[in-house]
This record gives structure tokens, C-alpha cells and sequence, in this order.
């Protein structure tokens, strides 16, 4: 229980990078005072809590009525989390994990933008609402376990809006070059898991599929037969 708890902050955090978000806050509300900052963080944080745990709760039910098998989500969301990765190991943006040049420009013209572009897709993004329907899959059938997911994930949040809270004063703290060598690390760390669930998500393909006595190299042609 205990490394199902560690992987799923880890993941979280990674994917929610409270210190990627923090100048990028600072960024977009370069003419507000603190007490309007601190009102969008809190904002932002409720929304995005709100999102993601409707993901959470549903996501399942969701990709069942579309007629997604779980093992599919996981390769799929595998791949995109890869391509995450890969802009935060290379410290560019894509709109994966941060807005494009033309939500910037949007955002500039805005008083609040806690809901637009903060709360999504900045910290409720694409990669956290795919990693939240992963790690609820993961434990599916352990309500448990599902549970504390969610509390790991409420904790991660709030854990988010501290550092937004502070946001200035971190960015001071690190810079530039720091946050992006911690960025860079997350990356590394996040492909590892990326590729994780997309060999969780191929492993069960073929247990699913797989009949007793029948390997599954000698299943796919009989498949392609049919």
C-alpha cells in the first residue's frame, strides 16, 4: 500500500510540476497585487480539484461507454505522457504542459485567470487528467485503494497551491536554471513511468486475449484469419 501511495504522488507530482507552474503564475499576472494572486491560486486549485476528481470518479465508466478497454487508455495515455516527458526533458513547450503562444496572448488580456488558462490546462491538464484515470484503473475493484488515490491526489494539490502561494519567493530561491534542472529530472522520471503503463496496458491486451495452451504469437494470425 505504501509504494501504491509513493508511485502515485510521484506520478502527481511530476505531472502537476507545481515548480514549472509557479513562474508561469508569475508570468501571466505580472500587474496584479498578491491579494488578487492569492484569490486565483485558491480558485484554480478548487476547479482543478473539481475536474480532476470527476475524471477520477467517472473515467472508468466513461471509456466503457465509448467501448475503450482500460489496457487501450493505457497505452494510449502512455504515449502521451511520453511525449510529455520528452518537452519537459528538453524544456520546451507543446501545450501538453503549458500553454501555447497564442493562450499566453489571451491570458495577457485577462483579469483572472484562474480558471483560463490555470486551472486548465495547467495544472488539470491533459497528462494529470490521464494520469488520474491510469492510477484509479490500476487499483479498479479496490475501493480502498481507489480512495486513496484521490486523497494522494487532493494532497498534491494543496501541496500545488502552497507553491503558488509562494511563488515569487521560489522563483527568486531556484531561478530560472533551477527549475529546469528539476524539471529536466521529473522528465526523466516521468518516461519511466510512461513507459510503465504502456507495458501495463500490453500486458494485459494479451492476458485478455490469451487462451490456455495457445501463446500469443500463435494468436495474432488466427485473429487476423477471423
Amino acid at each position: 500500500m505504501s509504494d501504491t501511495l509513493f508511485t502515485t504522488f510521484i506520478t502527481f507530482f511530476v505531472i502537476i510540476d507545481p515548480l514549472g507552474i509557479a513562474p508561469l503564475f508569475l508570468a501571466l499576472t505580472p500587474d496584479n497585487s498578491d491579494t488578487l494572486r492569492r484569490q486565483m491560486a485558491i480558485k484554480a486549485t478548487a476547479i482543478a480539484a473539481g475536474v480532476l476528481l470527476v475524471f477520477a470518479v467517472s473515467g472508468d465508466l466513461f471509456l466503457r461507454s465509448l467501448g475503450i478497454t482500460l489496457s487501450a487508455f493505457r497505452i494510449a495515455g502512455g504515449a502521451l505522457l511520453f511525449l510529455l516527458a520528452i518537452d519537459m526533458v528538453f524544456a520546451r513547450s507543446s501545450g501538453l504542459r503549458a500553454t501555447t503562444a497564442g493562450e499566453e496572448a489571451e491570458a495577457v488580456h485577462k483579469t483572472d485567470i484562474a480558471v483560463f488558462p490555470l486551472a486548465i490546462p495547467l495544472i488539470a491538464g491533459p497528462g494529470a487528467m490521464t494520469s488520474t484515470v491510469l492510477l484509479m484503473g490500476r487499483q479498479s475493484g479496490e475501493p480502498s485503494r481507489q480512495v486513496a488515490v484521490m486523497l494522494v491526489l487532493l494532497g498534491v494539490l494543496l501541496l500545488n497551491l502552497v507553491v503558488l502561494l509562494a511563488a515569487s519567493r521560489l522563483t527568486r530561491a531556484l531561478g530560472v536554471t533551477g527549475i529546469n534542472v528539476i524539471t529536466r529530472v521529473f522528465g526523466i522520471i516521468l518516461a519511466a513511468l510512461a513507459v510503465q503503463f504502456v507495458l501495463d496496458g500490453l500486458a494485459a491486451s494479451f492476458s485478455s486475449v490469451a487462451t490456455p495452451g495457445v501463446t500469443p504469437s500463435l494468436l495474432v494470425p488466427s485473429l487476423v484469419q477471423k
